[in-house]
């Protein structure tokens, strides 16, 4: 069963918590991974690799530059959900 926007954002949310400390609440739809919560590159290839885990989505290395916001990588999980 598709999981719904609202529950990919939450466990992102748990992901990023998990590799950064970062309060799962701070993670919002409109924040920028970089600019708004501080996410370093080697961090988010973490969060990336983690979600792809959590999700069962691949996630191209040439589309992870794609995902600045939180809502891309959401949408992204949404679209290519099993």
């Amino acid at each position: 069963m598709a999981l719904s926007e609202q529950e990919i954002l939450k466990g992102l949310a748990e992901i990023v918590n998990e590799e950064t400390g970062l309060e799962p609440e701070e993670v919002q739809m409109e924040k920028s991974f970089t600019e708004d919560l501080d996410i370093d590159s080697l961090s988010m290839m973490t969060i990336v690799v983690n979600a792809e885990d959590k999700f069962g989505v691949r996630i191209p290395d040439e589309e992870v530059k794609n995902l600045t916001h939180v809502k891309d990588a959401v949408n992204f999980i949404n679209t290519n959900q099993g």
